[in-house]
């Protein structure tokens, strides 16, 4: 017989462990003094603690130990049991590789860059109904686009007033690449009334199943700093662009461009 310390230390578990394995009924003492209450174990138990050691070391629950030790569980049911478990396995070993390949991609960036890298969220995106207008831009250059985005939100604005509308949500805009430069599209969420006819297009743009998306913090004027560091996450963690990038504009209450919030939004896909 040996006490529950030594028994502890030729198990190569802790005392509580062996009280907790004891209340749950998956390995009681050979004998338990009526006096003092002290646990004692024979040599012969070591098998059954290795024996529930190594099955909870393959991650399954202590019930399922249970129910294996007492040999409740036929040879079928212990099989799927262990391929549940290998695919919960692999899929985490699958998380684990991506997250360390946004590890990589980050240092890598640091240390090319010596600056702290944009943090970059994949999420999905809802589909939305805007209250748009639309123009052509030279070229992709802030000072290009800007000036029209500014003119058409204007625009926009006004023609939401007349019409008695308001915006209930951050505008969102998005550019596409035409012949003749870059087509610029203003939008904002309204509350319209179904069916009616306004001076402005009514677009529904589709939900994003996968997007990056990183926020861009001051004026838009040193927005292509942070569609860079998107499009380098993108690649360096394995993604493709798969649509039009988006603009969606979170905060420009207060006038002043150092507030600004801005999230930058990008189709992705993973290639198989």
């Amino acid at each position: 017989m040996f006490s529950i310390g030594d028994f502890a230390r030729l198990g190569r578990v802790s005392v509580r462990m062996l009280r907790h394995y004891d209340a749950l009924g998956l390995l009681r003492p050979a004998r338990v003094d009526r006096v003092t209450g002290y646990r004692h174990y024979e040599a012969g138990q070591l098998s059954r603690l290795n024996r529930l050691l190594a099955l909870k070391d393959l991650g399954l629950s202590l019930h399922e130990v249970g129910r294996i030790l007492e040999e409740k569980v036929g040879t079928d049911e212990l099989r799927g049991m262990l391929r549940l478990r290998q695919a919960e396995l692999e899929a985490q070993v699958a998380d684990d590789t991506a997250r360390l390949a946004r590890v990589e991609a980050r240092l890598r960036m640091i240390e090319t860059e010596g600056v702290m890298p944009a943090d970059v969220v994949i999420k999905s995106v809802p589909a939305i109904r805007l209250a748009e207008l639309s123009d052509t831009a030279e070229s992709y250059e802030s000072d290009k686009i800007g000036p029209v985005v500014q003119a058409l939100y204007g625009d926009l604005t006004r023609r939401l007033g007349e019409a008695g509308l308001v915006i209930t949500g951050p505008a969102v805009a998005y550019y596409e690449p035409v012949p003749e430069g870059v087509r610029v599209h203003a939008g904002a969420p309204v509350n319209m009334e179904p069916g009616k006819s306004y001076d402005f297009d009514v677009v529904d743009l589709p939900a994003i199943e996968q997007a990056a998306t990183v926020i861009h913090h001051g004026p838009m004027d040193d927005v292509s700093s942070t569609y860079g560091q998107l499009a380098r996450w993108i690649e360096d963690n394995g993604h493709q662009s798969s649509g039009v990038a988006r603009e969606v504009y979170l905060h420009y209450g207060d006038g002043d461009p150092a507030t600004w919030v801005t999230e930058l939004q990008e189709a992705v896909t993973r290639p198989a």
